[in-house]
């Protein structure tokens, strides 16, 4: 589900800026609430651009929705699809007052002379749920098992940084991992059908959806082979200058956003039917069973082992930016920038 998007962010970024419509460009011309009593009532509007086709990691925003949480927050929020590899660049032009993304190809936002003007402010999911999936029994259980193996990449430098990483600390060598371009939508089908030997994936997702075909496979999580990928993935953005100019109302989004995933842990099967029910572009049609069963594997991560929802741990923030950095995978060192725990509620 990921693409690489260092050498695509420029160019999207100047036509995301010139074919602004959903909102007005330029976060000091969105919408704001008004204080006097005629115009109190009105709901703010405010524009919230996925990452991809919904799923599982966006269903507290759909609960929020069809709950009426932000309507009660005095928000009108609209959900709308982002064009190709576009969320961030269209809540960075004003397009969108919020997106979500994930911590790794974020990082491209801040990698500039003039980074972007946006900041990672929630963690959807608070630990990375990435990893290899291959078939079952054929030794690919651990990184050293890719070693002469076909995978299929994004070509996303970050993405192959990481295989190398861990397979090295593995013990295995790098330079016989034989890659292939991904192009694959069903990753147990692609398995069973030995088109690769191991495709990345997202457990929540990707795994859940070997259960529920019945291929048998095996998995590791990155963050297990080193907590310095333990990455936020995904994670709510928002425009810096919105936020600045309205920190009430982007605290007021995340409060609703909150109870939306909250709701979601404690109602997994209620919540799935309302992120199906919302969905408008009929990508989860036919797919109600992994809905259901991923929403309730889910629903452990959203929050895991923190008590507050949305939490960013500074130092795990840092340590996977400073872990690019002496990589060579970004000019300058990040630690530090981009997220803020300011807007969350309490």
């Amino acid at each position: 589900m990921k693409k690489n998007l260092w050498k695509k962010m420029g160019a999207a970024l100047l036509a995301a800026t010139m074919t602004c419509g959903l909102v007005a460009c330029g976060s000091g011309d969105a919408p704001k609430a008004e204080s006097t009593e005629a115009s109190a009532k009105e709901l703010t509007k405010i524009t919230f651009c996925l990452d991809w086709t919904p799923n599982t990691n966006h269903t507290g925003l759909y609960v929020a929705a069809a709950q009426g949480y932000y309507e009660e927050a005095g928000l009108d929020v609209q959900i709308v699809q982002p064009p190709e590899d576009g969320a961030v660049l269209m809540c960075a032009s004003g397009q969108a007052q919020f997106a979500i993304d994930a911590q790794d190809t974020f990082a491209a936002a801040l990698d500039q002379d003039q980074p972007y003007g946006v900041s990672a402010i929630a963690a959807v999911i608070q630990h990375n749920t990435s990893g290899i999936i291959s078939r079952a029994g054929e030794g690919l259980d651990k990184p050293a098992g890719l070693a002469g193996k076909t995978y299929s990449t994004w070509e996303s430098p970050i993405e192959m940084a990481m295989i190398q990483n861990v397979m090295e600390k593995d013990g295995a060598d790098f330079s016989t991992l034989k890659m292939i371009p991904n192009t694959i939508t069903d990753e147990p089908a692609a398995l069973a059908a030995h088109q690769t030997d191991a495709i990345w994936v997202f457990y929540g997702w990707g795994g859940i959806n070997a259960d529920i075909e019945k291929v048998d496979v095996d998995y590791w999580n990155f963050k297990d082979v080193n907590p310095e990928l333990d990455y936020y993935t995904p994670v709510i953005v928002g425009n810096d200058e919105f936020m600045q100019e309205n920190p009430e109302i982007a605290k007021a989004f995340l409060e609703a956003t909150k109870k939306g995933y909250e709701y979601a842990i404690e109602n997994p099967k209620e919540a799935a039917d309302m992120l199906i029910a919302g969905d408008t572009t009929g990508s989860l049609s036919g797919s109600e069973e992994l809905v259901y069963a991923s929403q309730e594997w889910l629903g452990e991560q959203y929050k895991a082992d923190v008590d507050r929802w949305g939490y960013i741990d500074p130092a795990r923030w840092d340590g996977f930016y400073a872990w690019l950095y002496n990589n060579g995978l970004t000019t300058k060192d990040l630690s530090g920038q981009g997220y803020t725990n300011d807007y969350l509620p309490e």
